[in-house]
């Protein structure tokens, strides 16, 4: 079989695999049955590597504590992943792992942006999982208390599991001989980072004058609409994650060359 018939076989396989265990919505797994052929056909082994550890580890780590995440109603998306979710995480890798195929005087910094990207997605779902599970979180730009759930908020337990996700992305990249190791794991920490400041700033954050609460969807979990409190509507958690794999992306390129 070609490489190509087999990326396709084989992602076909893991999103049917990922629907059928509610890790992913039927949109969801369109999109994620696209991006896995796309990396898979174009990047081979190694770069499909890189991208099931992100998935791989991020749909593992999802079932932590499901319940007791599952009640964090206000804030963002619960349950399985979307289409929307899938393409913000891996949107920016598949993108760089096309270009890196159409200009192969670019192969090697494009190549860097896609592990960076996925590094960055990895540390920012290794975070909200694990962080969202013990610790008080705090708001990265002030420092003062949020509520559990609330986008921009840090605990350290959280802050570990991001370096560690990027980590493990890098070590992955590294092994599978796509990147080096450093530039990925700064590009990871970077995205994340940038992540929480992006979601503690201009994300948008919304009320909801039915429950008297703040939330970040609208309408509520209640069924009432919502009116925005601060930063810019369109700003939603998947425009954060997508910025926050270019961030990432960018990162893994700048770090390299220096």
């Amino acid at each position: 079989m070609t490489q190509a018939v087999v990326a396709v076989v084989a992602s076909l396989c893991i999103a049917v695999a990922s629907y059928s265990s509610r890790a992913l919505t039927a949109s969801g797994a369109v999109m994620a049955f696209a991006v896995g052929a796309v990396i898979f056909g174009i990047g081979g082994w190694r770069a499909a590597a890189v991208l099931l550890a992100f998935f791989v580890s991020s749909s593992l780590l999802s079932r932590l504590g499901s319940r007791r995440k599952h009640a964090l109603v206000d804030w963002g998306k619960q349950g399985a992943r979307d289409a929307a979710q899938v393409f913000a995480n891996g949107g920016v890798a598949t993108l760089c792992i096309v270009f890196g195929a159409l200009y192969p005087a670019l192969r090697v910094p494009l190549f860097l942006g896609f592990a960076g990207s996925l590094a960055a997605a990895t540390a920012d779902t290794w975070s909200t999982e694990i962080g969202t599970l013990g610790g008080t979180p705090r708001s990265i730009l002030t420092f003062r208390p949020v509520e559990r759930g609330f986008s921009g908020g840090v605990t350290l337990v959280g802050t570990i599991a991001s370096i560690l996700g990027a980590a493990f992305v890098a070590a992955t990249a590294f092994g599978s001989r796509v990147a080096p190791f450093l530039p990925v794991l700064a590009a990871g920490f970077a995205g994340g980072l940038f992540d929480s400041i992006l979601g503690a700033s201009v994300q948008g954050l919304r009320w909801c004058p039915h429950c008297d609460r703040a939330c970040e969807m609208n309408p509520h979990a209640c069924g009432n609409a919502t009116t925005l409190l601060r930063g810019a509507a369109w700003m939603n958690n998947d425009a954060v994650n997508f910025l926050a794999t270019v961030c990432g992306a960018c990162v893994a390129v700048l770090v390299a060359s220096r």
